[in-house]
């Protein structure tokens, strides 16, 4: 069960790593039907990323799978690697409801309103993003080998 949940939690890791550096290429493309759609379709796959990362992130902190959750909770670098996706989660609100409001003009059979103004914040939100689910992984590998414990 605990491998499981291991391969899941890098998976999702995977996953979005490959969709936010996606949705940042797709962004600096032409925006036609087609580039908002490979927008949308990397976003999603960063959505179901997140999702996937945080359940199984959940389970393997309150489960006891691989250590007790006091020692993830007394580790300085776990509390940093909270802030961390606290961070991208906050980063994440500006294009989630950007992508939303596209996402509800294409149901409409309008064309998403992507402004010219918009997107060099937007790729820059989504350089940054990546750059911390890069971060995040090198202080999970840290922490799981009991660097800066209290």
């Amino acid at each position: 069960m605990r491998w499981t949940f291991a391969f899941l939690h890098l998976l999702a890791l995977g996953i979005g790593l490959g969709a936010i550096w996606t949705r940042a290429r797709a962004l600096q493309s032409q925006l036609d039907s087609a580039g908002v759609h490979r927008v949308l379709a990397a976003d999603t796959w960063w959505g179901l990323s997140a999702l996937l990362w945080i359940s199984t992130g959940l389970v393997r902190l309150f489960a006891g799978l691989e250590k007790a959750t006091a020692y993830y909770t007394s580790n300085h670098l776990f509390w940093i690697k909270m802030a961390l996706f606290l961070l991208v989660f906050v980063l994440e609100v500006r294009p989630m409801l950007t992508f939303a409001k596209w996402r509800k003009a294409r149901a409409r059979g309008d064309s998403p309103a992507a402004s010219a103004s918009d997107l060099p914040s937007l790729i820059a939100i989504n350089d940054a993003e990546t750059a911390l689910v890069v971060l995040i992984p090198f202080l999970a590998a840290l922490m799981a080998r009991g660097a800066w414990l209290f």
